[in-house]
């Protein structure tokens, strides 16, 4: 689950902050990414430099730079509370994880003047006046890589009012806790073992192209593998294979190529352990060549299940029909 955080100056979304971090959620700020390029550059943390040097980020990166740095720090399997959201781009770049959810948090003008004044920062507005004329260079920039609140606020899926006591406040992000964390989606089977095999094929040693199987009985791992040469000898990528070092065109010298495939690798190993893989699933991240297909069909497999087709992988399929072995492209 990520939260994302927007809000005028003082509504409290350091506030709210604080309360997911005490729930276990890990905190991160698109301010962060400017203030570390303010350091790099030795320019002084004051809010106006933070809008100066955030719009010029995004005029070099473009509108959604923030988020997109953001986002490749963020794991799917931890739950986090983004602040600084201050940009529609930005949003949307966020929004594109299903696991994400913006709140808009909000309380009075006169209530944000009265907490920036209480928490007595040097560079922080004196007069309520001040205050309003730095908040207005926020709110409606034409300028699509400029802070634009008001855009920004438009594009939230809740709203968190702040304008009461800290507990009212807290209740409140409970009660959004209970009804996102309801609709976080799980993976299903399917999903499951072929985001498993996405990654087993990151073990994959040949050089043209990473693949990788893993077979499934009762809903249970029982072989995996990935494509490249054989057990002892010399890695793809390290030379191993002539044909794929040459770089010889897709479907072309396959006779000469030393490379096993993923699913060829699945189903001995289950042989090299013992184990049988008599009527369970395949996942393979790409359709199977004949070979693969002729080892599947006969050592019982009973379902293929693969990600991307094959190029030279129509024959394959047929025949599979033709075994009555179930196929399915997810």
């Amino acid at each position: 689950m990520i939260i994302g955080l927007t809000g005028r100056n003082g509504s409290g979304k350091g506030t709210v902050a604080e309360f997911l971090k005490q729930k276990g959620f890990i905190y991160t700020s698109l301010s962060d990414v400017i203030r570390e390029e303010m350091k790099e550059r030795s320019i002084p943390i004051t809010r106006e430099n933070l809008i100066r040097i955030g719009n010029e980020l995004r005029t070099q990166g473009g509108p959604s730079v923030l988020a997109d740095k953001i986002l490749t720090q963020l794991d799917h399997d931890k739950n986090y509370a983004v602040d600084s959201i201050r940009n529609p781009h930005e949003a949307k770049a966020l929004k594109a994880r299903r696991d994400f959810i913006l709140a808009y948090v909000d309380a009075a003008l006169e209530t944000r003047f009265e907490r920036i004044k209480a928490r007595g920062r040097e560079n922080d507005p004196q007069t309520l006046e001040e205050f309003i004329r730095l908040e207005n260079l926020e709110r409606n920039s034409k300028n699509p890589t400029s802070q634009q609140l008001d855009e920004t606020q438009a594009l939230a899926d809740i709203v968190i009012q702040n304008n009461g006591t800290l507990d009212v406040l807290n209740e409140q992000i409970i009660q959004i806790l209970k009804q996102h964390g309801s609709r976080t989606s799980r993976p299903g089977w399917d999903d499951y073992f072929m985001g498993i095999a996405k990654v087993v094929a990151l073990r994959s040693n040949c050089i043209k192209r990473k693949v990788a199987a893993v077979i499934v009985k009762d809903k249970r791992i029982i072989s995996t593998g990935y494509n490249g040469t054989p057990r002892g000898v010399k890695n793809c990528m390290d030379g191993g294979c002539p044909r794929c070092n040459s770089f010889a065109p897709s479907g072309t010298l396959l006779e000469e190529c030393l490379c096993s495939h993923a699913e060829e690798n699945a189903i001995t190993q289950s042989a090299y352990h013992g184990v049988t893989i008599k009527d369970s699933t395949i996942y393979s991240t790409f359709s199977p060549c004949l070979m693969c297909t002729k080892m599947i069909i006969n050592s019982g497999i009973r379902e293929v299940i693969y990600s991307h087709d094959y190029s030279l992988g129509e024959v394959s399929l047929k025949l599979l029909e033709e075994a009555h072995v179930k196929v399915k492209k997810l």
